[in-house]
């Protein structure tokens, strides 16, 4: 998409915080929150199903953390608002079967020989990352990811604060918003589809209305015009959601995640991982390099690619990619990255960086389970997302 010129119209999607998957993802993220709040060092690959009154969780964990798992996942599933028995799942009433075993000793071996060394700590995994950033919005993200998240989380919002005026809705919710690209700049909100799950006696209207006034609030006013098409429960009806109208598993909504389907994509999800496992943390360094590239002024768009092997330190390769639009050679571009002087690539160095053992502390307040739903990027508050290295790219790149 990003090397297109021509007109044409881009979609993304996202998933509201009470859709099956994201409820999986939530639960997993809750639970390494837990182990990270009494143990740092924690090693966590935790994995949740849902289906009809039903919650499987399963992985590998190693912690000194004390836990009630079941706890920790009624919890999850009561803040989202499964409270009702009649809807299919509920908090209180769910059966919950648990399947917890220590981490593979294989797994570890690579992590755990050099844990506490910059330099000998290896990654958790071998596998490629991905980041990417865009000037064409504020939040240096793609429009039509961000906004898609803007709409199902503001209806997210009124239906936890404002139940009296929004009785009707439910948690279970996706959106699909469409931007027409000139020139491979977004210049104007083309389709809108929200799915929203609701009460038996809800009038088609009132969502209508509820819907077009959501885009009103979140997209901006240039985007938007009267030739906007909206689809709004496109099937006339979604009453059954949630896992009773559909299964989840912790991990499948790896797009919707991250950039909407804008940019490449290394295949792993992040919920459930603790940050030794390089497809979170290297993912979320990869974004940070390309956000203050881009904030920088050093391109218009982004991509970073790191790829690691288990077990050994340093990345087996680093690239950049900013199609087309940067202002400086993308050769020292990437000799700058990759060098390893303004961007610590090692797991250990990651981390530490970004704080990533240590959720909640410093200058952000953030945990795991708030990347779980609405996007892991383009919401400040998290460390991966501050553009504090762009002076010093600048200088290094004598810009």
């Amino acid at each position: 998409m990003s090397r297109i010129t021509t007109p044409h119209v881009f979609t993304s999607e996202s998933v509201s915080e009470g859709h099956p998957d994201k409820i999986c993802d939530q639960i997993s993220d809750a639970v390494l929150d837990h182990c990270l709040q009494q143990d740092p060092g924690s090693r966590v690959a935790c994995e949740a199903l849902v289906t009809t009154d039903l919650v499987v969780l399963a992985g590998e964990i190693t912690t000194q953390a004390e836990l009630n798992f079941e706890a920790i996942a009624r919890k999850v599933i009561r803040d989202i608002g499964y409270t009702d028995p009649a809807i299919g799942f509920s908090a209180d009433t769910c059966k919950m079967f648990l399947g917890i075993h220590p981490q593979s000793p294989d797994i570890s071996q690579g992590v755990s020989e050099g844990e506490g060394s910059f330099q000998e700590q290896g990654a958790g995994d071998q596998g490629m990352m991905f980041g990417y950033a865009t000037d064409e919005t504020r939040e240096l993200m793609p429009a039509p990811i961000l906004y898609a998240h803007k709409i199902v989380h503001r209806l997210a919002e009124l239906r936890h604060n404002q139940p009296e005026t929004y009785p009707f809705l439910r948690p279970d919710a996706k959106s699909q918003v469409s931007f027409v690209y000139e020139d491979g700049r977004p210049v104007r909100l083309d389709t809108v589809v929200v799915s929203q799950q609701h009460t038996e006696d809800m009038e088609d209207v009132q969502l209508q209305d509820l819907v077009r006034e959501v885009v009103q609030q979140v997209v901006p006013e240039h985007f938007l015009d009267s030739d906007v098409t909206y689809y709004t429960n496109p099937t006339g009806r979604f009453v059954v959601g949630g896992p009773y109208g559909d299964s989840g598993l912790t991990g499948r909504k790896i797009i919707v995640d991250t950039y909407g389907g804008v940019g490449c994509h290394g295949g792993g999800a992040f919920s459930g991982k603790d940050p030794t496992k390089v497809d979170r943390s290297a993912t979320y360094m990869s974004r940070y390099i390309a956000k203050n590239v881009v904030q920088a002024g050093l391109a218009r768009k982004c991509e970073i690619q790191l790829a690691y092997a288990i077990g050994v330190p340093q990345p087996v390769s680093v690239n950049v990619e900013t199609f087309g639009t940067s202002t400086v050679s993308v050769e020292k571009l990437q000799q700058v990255i990759g060098s390893g002087e303004i961007f610590d690539l090692r797991p250990a160095a990651i981390m530490s960086a970004l704080g990533l053992q240590h959720p909640g502390k410093g200058k952000q307040s953030w945990n795991y389970l708030s990347t779980a739903a609405y996007g892991h990027f383009g919401r400040e508050h998290f460390p991966w997302e501050q553009t504090d290295k762009a002076e010093e790219l600048r200088k290094a790149l004598s810009c």
